[in-house]
């Protein structure tokens, strides 16, 4: 993947980003802004560019449907940072950990306020592109919304879920941004219904390949790359694939070794390592990383009728999706 597009794409998206997010009281911008400038790859507002480019769109005439997608995103970050009690995130302090829990809830709320206000005020957006982009945005909202309390549902239920029902809560709480960030470029680029639909289809698998192999990285990730402790995925009991796979396939003292570990916040680091190379021995990782070759395809098969630069890139962001290890 052309990382030099990526981060030029970056460099755009986070000066209009943050000339979004200017204002007073200055605390109440300074929490919405605290991790836009700390990090991310801006993948969502990347899709949402390149979506369009496909398409015969520019660059500018996606920005700010791409920066409104950025915005969504880091508002359902703060709100789950909230939710999970988490205390870091992109190696710096969680916006609720610095500013307090009201100031990160409200910074949240302008985050989302500020990506509608941003689709719908620019005078360059024709009235009906606008009203398809806010439709658009809100619809992923509401699934978001869905999809987090699937998996609120999922962690507090004492049974283990199946791999239908799992895809389910990711196509809805991650994907769901994925497939927007697709659909609003192609929008923005003014095109059919059959455009908006093949884009969003490659934005939803592209979106289903990228949770699973993040959460395969949440168990058997290098803990220097990832910056994350080794195993915390089974530490904490994250229903995630690569975890459902090893306790349906493990057998005898292979399963009770995986259960007696799974959510269970002192185990130590050894025993830990031990689990993580017992799930490595099944071959879950090449099973998991075989499922999300199958959404690529899929999502590759969404760009067929297309060519072009831009489609390069969007392939090769998939490629780099399914293939990372970070």
């Amino acid at each position: 993947m052309s990382l030099n597009s990526i981060t030029k794409t970056a460099k755009t998206v986070n000066s209009f980003l943050l000339s979004r997010l200017e204002g007073t009281p200055v605390q109440l911008y300074d929490a919405a802004s605290h991790l836009i400038e700390h990090g991310g790859k801006r993948l969502r507002p990347y899709m949402v560019i390149k979506s369009c480019e496909v398409l015969g769109g520019t660059a500018k005439q996606a920005l700010p449907a791409a920066a409104a997608v950025e915005m969504i995103h880091n508002f359902t970050l703060v709100h789950d940072d909230i939710m999970d009690n988490d205390e870091m995130r992109h190696g710096v302090p969680t916006v609720h950990t610095k500013f307090g829990i009201p100031v990160g809830i409200l910074a949240g709320d302008v985050l989302f306020s500020k990506a509608f206000e941003t689709i719908s005020s620019g005078s360059n957006v024709r009235e009906k592109v606008s009203l398809a982009l806010v439709r658009k945005l809100a619809k992923a909202c509401v699934n978001v919304c869905e999809g987090q309390i699937l998996d609120i549902s999922m962690a507090q239920s004492q049974k283990i879920p199946s791999e239908s029902q799992y895809i389910k809560m990711i196509e809805k709480k991650t994907s769901s941004l994925f497939e927007v960030s697709c659909a609003m470029g192609a929008i923005c680029a003014n095109t059919k219904r059959k455009d908006v639909e093949n884009l969003s289809l490659f934005g939803k698998n592209l979106g289903i390949a990228f949770q699973i192999v993040d959460d395969l990285i949440g168990i058997v990730g290098d803990p220097k790359i990832t910056r994350k402790p080794v195993g915390n995925d089974i530490r904490e009991g994250k229903k995630s694939l690569p975890i459902l796979l090893a306790i349906n396939k493990a057998r005898g003292g292979n399963k009770e070794k995986i259960l007696n570990a799974f959510g269970n916040s002192s185990i130590s680091k050894k025993e830990i390592e031990s689990v993580i190379k017992t799930i490595n021995s099944m071959g879950i990782e090449n099973m998991v990383r075989k499922k999300a070759l199958r959404y690529s395809k899929a999502a590759k098969r969404s760009l067929a009728s297309y060519d072009g630069r831009a489609k390069k890139e969007l392939l090769s962001l998939l490629e780099f999706v399914v293939e990372r290890n970070l």
